[in-house]
């Protein structure tokens, strides 16, 4: 059977990792301006420094090993979009409306064409976020990125978004009886790859088709993760009812605890259809809970609403033809995150 761990990804181990890192950077607070406060700064979608009435956010993301695929598949104009994605759609999980970006692309050697099918997916994904990309490093590493591979390349970026401070949404305010919304995913978009591609390309290959898929394995595996800017900014200025919101990446919905640890969530109406998942998990003879500790499992992000504004969260959405599902509740608790699948309770924390 097969595991993030076993593919090369332990989460527990990268969790004491970012612990460790967290504790050093920490002690860089107290250096910033005494006009500037470092208002969070480890731990949440994004680091916070207040200005006067202003509150800055700051993220920073890749795509990870989708760039393997996009390699194999010689097709570089998507994963763009998926560095934008990884940044703005952490960034509003505050409440922040996101401005700039900044883009870091290393290569082995120069290349004019993959630099150019790269720079299209990054401005089409800033398109759909509204945000200007006002700059970036381009890095040659001949000794440093693998000389077998001609393409081989890494993606990363930096968004910079800005909040009133009456406007951050920090997850404080989730309280029992709040219901969680999720909307949909338009696949993997850019987590638990180091699983999947060793569950899928060990068996198929990418040109393949199966029944559980409308297009070949490969176009499956580069579609583009799903930005949700515009639909989460547009519900934050017409509610003040949102209480939490969690973009589902890597560690999947473990990530909801990070928004509360005083309350649990509780997930009782996930969807189910056959679909890239259930060829991952059926091909690697994975476990339903090993599932939904690493990939997404067609939601990518959450809302949580209370119930007396749950109709015009919906209504909204609907408008925007965002597809949507009413995936669980608010719990009293102390930070726990379960799912119930035909009658069983798997608890996705540790």
């Amino acid at each position: 059977m097969w595991s993030y761990s076993r593919a090369g990804v332990d989460v527990r181990k990268i969790r004491k990792i970012q612990g460790d890192i967290g504790k050093v950077v920490s002690t860089t607070h107290s250096a910033i301006n005494k006009d500037w406060n470092v208002w969070s700064g480890f731990g949440h979608y994004a680091g916070l420094i207040e200005y006067q009435s202003k509150v800055f956010a700051l993220h920073t993301d890749g795509v990870g090993t989708k760039i393997i695929i996009a390699q194999l598949m010689k097709k570089y104009d998507t994963v763009g979009v998926d560095c934008v994605a990884m940044n703005v759609n952490d960034v509003i999980c505050v409440g922040a409306t996101p401005i700039g970006f900044l883009d870091y692309i290393a290569l082995r050697r120069p290349d004019s064409y993959l630099v150019r099918e790269l720079a299209k997916g990054l401005a089409n994904g800033a398109k759909q976020s509204n945000v200007a990309i006002v700059g970036g490093e381009t890095a040659i590493l001949p000794d440093l990125l693998d000389e077998k591979k001609e393409n081989t390349f890494d993606l990363v970026g930096s968004v910079f978004g800005v909040a009133d401070k009456k406007s951050l949404v920090m997850g404080n305010k989730i309280s029992e009886g709040d219901i969680i919304i999720g909307l949909e995913s338009s696949g993997l978009h850019s987590n638990g790859y180091s699983l999947a591609r060793k569950v899928l390309l060990s068996n198929y290959k990418l040109n393949n088709s199966h029944r559980f898929l409308q297009c070949s394995i490969g176009e499956e595996l580069l579609k583009p993760t799903r930005i949700y800017v515009k639909p989460i900014l547009d519900l934050l200025k017409k509610l003040d009812s949102i209480r939490g919101l969690a973009h589902i990446t890597g560690g999947s919905f473990a990530k909801l605890s990070r928004l509360n640890n005083r309350v649990n969530y509780c997930l009782d109406n996930l969807p189910e259809e056959e679909n890239i998942f259930t060829l991952i998990q059926q091909t690697g003879k994975i476990s339903i809970k090993e599932m939904y500790c690493t990939f997404n499992m067609g939601i990518g992000f959450c809302i949580i609403v209370s119930k007396s504004d749950l109709n015009n969260v919906e209504t909204m959405l609907d408008k925007r033809k965002v597809k949507h599902h009413q995936i669980g509740f608010i719990a009293k608790g102390n930070g726990v995150v379960s799912m119930t699948k035909k009658g069983r309770k798997y608890v996705l924390t540790d």
